[in-house]
């Protein structure tokens, strides 16, 4: 099948991203939140991160107008009904997720495609609650998602093939990479990612090092390009936790046990950029360590 019409589902970091490429790359884009604040917020963003691309020559003023033109917004989640792939880039909780598709589920085209941005929750158990397990599967985007090149395609137990290729055309026409993953908690990436960003929060509690030792040791000796204490206040340590729980819940093994440490964090409201504290302090002019 033909995508033409994309819709999207929340306007918050992930979605505005999405929202941007998608219509860069021509599609037709309508993106839905519960706030119109926040879909005024990503209209902005996209705008500015447009024009960030226009001043380094990377696409045109033209190229900017167009895509603008090509994103509509709804409070109404119900019209997104109208389009051909539908990606979910709602909150990191499972039950928000499966409330947002069963509200759609009536509205849909036979044709239309679900998936979601999840980073670490069940394709296979999102899609069978739906009407449509075989046009279900998991879209997942890194973060910022102007930048990253690569995207995880994940298939559910019963996702068939022509799903499969019309999303991976959509990656391809995006020229972005990629990566097929089988449905087991965490996909790919933060299978990977998180534990190394958990067991860096350990080496934190244990006291091994500080905050500042800790991020400049894999920099400098790992050549990371950010620390991943760094990382996790970029990510959100609330999100951070939540994989590590998905892990720990659905692979039953004690070396994806969260970090006390990471927990207490997460209960002060400490997320990491986005609340001003985590493993830094943001309200400042520079980044401060808070341990």
């Amino acid at each position: 099948m033909e995508i033409q019409k994309i819709g999207i589902i929340g306007a918050g970091q992930m979605g505005n991203g999405i929202a941007h490429v998608m219509a860069l790359a021509g599609y037709d884009v309508l993106l839905t939140d519960i706030s119109q604040d926040a879909l005024d917020a990503a209209l902005s963003l996209v705008a500015r991160n447009l024009d960030r691309q226009v001043s380094r020559d990377l696409i045109s003023a033209e190229d900017k107008d167009a895509t603008m033109a090509r994103i509509g917004t709804t409070l109404t989640l119900t019209d997104l009904g109208q389009t051909d792939l539908i990606i979910e880039a709602a909150t990191e909780r499972e039950t928000v997720k499966q409330a947002i598709f069963d509200e759609l589920l009536p509205h849909l085209q036979p044709h239309t495609i679900l998936t979601s941005n999840t980073s670490s929750i069940s394709i296979t158990r999102l899609a069978s609650r739906t009407d449509r397990p075989e046009k279900f599967m998991g879209f997942h985007f890194m973060n910022p998602v102007p930048l990253m090149k690569l995207v995880e395609l994940i298939r559910g137990i019963a996702t068939d093939e022509p799903t499969y290729k019309a999303c991976l055309g959509v990656v391809e026409r995006l020229g972005k990479t990629a990566a097929s993953a089988e449905d087991f908690p965490a996909f790919i990436v933060n299978r990977i990612l998180v534990p190394m960003i958990n067991e860096a929060v350990y080496t934190l509690y244990e006291g091994v090092g500080n905050v500042k030792s800790i991020d400049e040791s894999m920099k400098l000796g790992a050549n990371h390009p950010m620390g991943p204490l760094e990382l996790a206040d970029f990510i959100g340590l609330d999100t951070c936790l939540a994989i590590m729980n998905v892990l720990h819940d659905g692979l039953a093994d004690t070396k994806y046990r969260p970090c006390p440490l990471l927990v207490k964090y997460v209960e002060a409201g400490w997320l990491g950029r986005k609340s001003g504290r985590g493993f830094y302090d943001y309200r400042g002019e520079v980044p401060v360590p808070t341990r």
